[in-house]
């Protein structure tokens, strides 16, 4: 039971962290928790909400991390700045030697 726990934990992970699946998984989630088929119904009051829990304590702490990571990212320049050809203030000192 442990190690199907941490293969889903670490597929919904990778999964968000992949820009090309990101939405595909929130909105999956998002969808699952709305609809009313679920792996333990709701009707049972207490039992039926412990997976939408689970599910929306994973999401908004994973949704969470990738939000802090992207402000805390320093900003990356342009392409246009990086390609640029101004290094006119670069010094390369070498010592020059004759080849015989």
């Amino acid at each position: 039971m442990k190690q199907l726990v941490e293969s889903f934990y670490n597929w919904y992970r990778n999964g968000l962290r992949n820009p090309k699946y990101r939405w595909l998984i929130i909105f999956g989630t998002l969808t699952y928790l709305l609809s009313p088929i679920d792996i333990s119904p709701d009707v049972f009051p207490i039992v039926g909400w412990i997976d939408d829990g689970i599910l929306v304590t994973l999401l908004i702490a994973e949704v969470t991390q990738l939000l802090q990571g992207a402000i805390n990212r320093p900003e990356q320049e342009p392409a246009a700045a990086a390609m640029s050809d101004d290094n006119d203030d670069v010094i390369v000192d070498v010592e020059a030697q004759e080849i015989s």
